[in-house]
């Protein structure tokens, strides 16, 4: 699955420190125990460094995706 970091924060158009609980609790409600997730989307780099700490343990790999970069794998979990 997809998640577009930049969703969790559309509401108010920035991020903010104060709000990080409810988007650790959003993107964790987004994803299924043991699915491969992508992170995406204009974020701070915080926002990204949080969320993949939230995800470990609940995703199998964790990958980023930019224009700049393409994928880059964050953590595999998968025995294959």
């Amino acid at each position: 699955m997809t998640l577009d970091v930049s969703t969790l924060y559309a509401r108010t158009g920035t991020a903010k420190l104060a709000d990080l609980p409810a988007y650790e609790a959003a993107a964790k409600n987004a994803v299924s125990r043991g699915e491969d997730v992508t992170l995406t989307g204009p974020a701070p780099v915080w926002l990204y460094l949080r969320l993949a700490h939230t995800l470990h343990g609940i995703a199998r790999c964790l990958t980023y995706d930019s224009p700049v970069t393409g994928l880059i794998t964050v953590f595999d979990h998968n025995p294959n």
